[in-house]
């Protein structure tokens, strides 16, 4: 069982950063896929960006230029850095991480408004 703990959502104004952080428990963090995921109200959760073990990194259309996916594997976390935010960032962010089987966070509120 994998436990995640996400940090650091918020309100922000347009054009503003915010950084997530997602602490994971257990002692194989580094062997993990780690992802971040978003919900809008009435929408369907969306994949935001990943990261495999090697470092390598995906993201989605509109997170390209914009946000920032990275780990610290001794601190058995992963980032996600946001810049130049849109109110349609607006979203629950959730942590996943992925080793034979998927696990959730409870999710961070974002919210981008003036």
């Amino acid at each position: 069982q994998v436990q995640l703990v996400e940090s650091g959502g918020g309100l922000v104004q347009p054009g503003g950063s915010l950084r997530l952080s997602c602490a994971a428990s257990g002692s194989i963090f580094s062997r993990y896929v780690m992802g971040w995921h978003r919900q809008a109200p009435g929408k369907q959760r969306e994949l935001v960006a990943d990261i495999f073990s090697g470092g390598t990194t995906h993201y989605s259309d509109s997170a390209k230029g914009r946000f920032t996916i990275s780990r610290d594997n001794a601190k058995n976390t992963v980032y996600l850095q946001m810049n130049s935010l849109k109110p349609e960032d607006t979203a629950v962010y959730y942590c996943n991480a992925v080793y034979s089987a998927s696990y959730w966070g409870q999710g961070t509120q974002v919210t981008v408004s003036s």
